[in-house]
């Protein structure tokens, strides 16, 4: 029997289909008995759960459930008063539960693969079932193979703590509980350092890489492979690995193998349904409406106002195109080190006179803020008017999440 272990919170009602999908591709690629374990709070709702056992049943597999607010009150009580950060974190408190596997998973279960629900198990899980842990508490593969480089990315790398080689991704995981059940006080001492050290902003992660680094056995990267790594290398395939989709990058366009990966799993679960269509339709109408109230506020800003535009030069003639810049509109080349400064000197020149877009992505609007300039009336997010033919994005995860 092979012991599969997953954690959320569930705060919309909408994550569990993430996890469902997770569940599925791993049902759909082995022909093992597999227990699947799911440690919740009380936003798991009854649909929910009655999905996942039905999910379960199709393939003659096994689910359990562990409500770790009533199993375990008293660790959650802890986790959230020494990371109170977790209230404004993109990291939820359900990336805390899996610190709680180790009391609420039966004891002759010896070991456990944990699996975020951001994954596409494209291979055989047998496969990392049967890699011998030993003496090792965990195994997981090192966030360098997937081309970051740790010593720019994760604060307690770069203030020494762990080693860049060392760091690990603890979205995939095998965990040998035998080792872990005797740990309980290493991982709280190393909650205690994490909550002490609020630059370490990976929370869950950088716990347990500050307790197991140095003791963690590295897998190779067939087991955690990150799809926005792959993307834009060229002749990329979809193959027999474990795909994470971490940082949102699991979006609707089907040009992408791995978007379509993602949805050929996801289809086949029992939260793809006419509910799920609506919310994906009443979500574009709602992009819809919210461009239309961008551009009426817009025009209230232009009001009396040229533009000015802040974009890369390889992204002028699309911009010209679709904005029908005129001669007398200004362009500021986001090109060189002194881009910023000229924009600057441009906004103070024509102060009151210009309304500046910026086209530039991730721009640092403190600059500008800084300075003095006024979002929405002095400059505005250019972006939010393009579609991704003139070369911006609309954000399809939160279409995905809303569904």
């Amino acid at each position: 029997m092979i012991h599969v272990c997953f954690c959320f919170h569930d705060k919309t009602g909408r994550y569990s289909k993430f996890t469902g999908t997770t569940m599925l591709s791993l049902f759909e690629n082995t022909s093992a008995d597999v227990t699947v374990h799911i440690l919740h709070d009380n936003t798991l709702t009854q649909d929910n759960r009655d999905k996942f056992i039905y999910l379960a049943g199709q393939y003659n597999q096994r689910v359990k459930f562990y409500n770790v607010e009533d199993l375990c009150a008293n660790e959650l009580a802890e986790f959230k008063r020494l990371i109170p950060d977790l209230r404004n974190s993109w990291v939820t408190v359900g990336g805390f539960f899996k610190f709680l596997i180790l009391k609420v998973v039966p004891t002759e279960t010896e070991k456990i693969i944990y699996l975020d629900s951001d994954i596409v198990v494209n291979l055989d899980i047998k496969e990392l079932w049967q890699i011998r842990l030993g003496e090792y508490p965990l195994a997981a593969v090192p966030e360098a193979l997937n081309g970051v480089d740790p010593y720019r990315t994760f604060p307690i790398v770069i203030e020494g703590r762990v080693k860049p080689e060392d760091y690990f991704n603890s979205g995939v995981m095998l965990l040998n509980l035998n080792i872990f059940r005797r740990e309980e006080l290493t991982l709280l001492k190393g909650m205690k350092f994490v909550a002490a050290n609020p630059q370490y902003h990976f929370f869950d992660q950088d716990v347990l890489n500050y307790c197991f680094s140095t003791a963690a056995l590295k897998l190779p990267i067939k087991f955690n492979l990150l799809v926005r790594d792959l993307r834009a290398r060229p002749g990329v395939r979809v193959e027999r690995k474990i795909y994470h989709y971490a940082a949102a990058s699991i979006r609707l366009e089907r040009d992408d193998i791995f978007n379509r990966l993602w949805l050929s799993y996801f289809m086949k679960t029992p939260w793809f349904d006419e509910e799920a269509i609506g919310r994906l339709y009443a979500g574009f109408r709602q992009v819809h409406v919210g461009l239309k109230q961008s551009l009426v506020n817009l025009s209230a800003i232009l009001s009396g106002r040229t533009r000015a535009f802040f974009a890369a030069p390889k992204d002028l003639d699309g911009l010209r195109q679709f904005f029908s810049i005129r001669d007398d509109e200004k362009i500021i080349p986001a090109d060189g080190q002194d881009a910023f400064q000229k924009l600057l000197d441009t906004m103070r020149k024509a102060r009151g006179k210009r309304v500046f877009f910026i086209m530039v992505p991730y721009f640092p609007v403190q600059i500008l803020t800084e300075a003095g300039f006024l979002p929405g009336k002095d400059f505005v997010n250019g972006l939010e008017f393009l579609f991704d033919v003139q070369g911006g994005s609309l954000n399809s995860y939160e279409l995905i999440k809303a569904m």
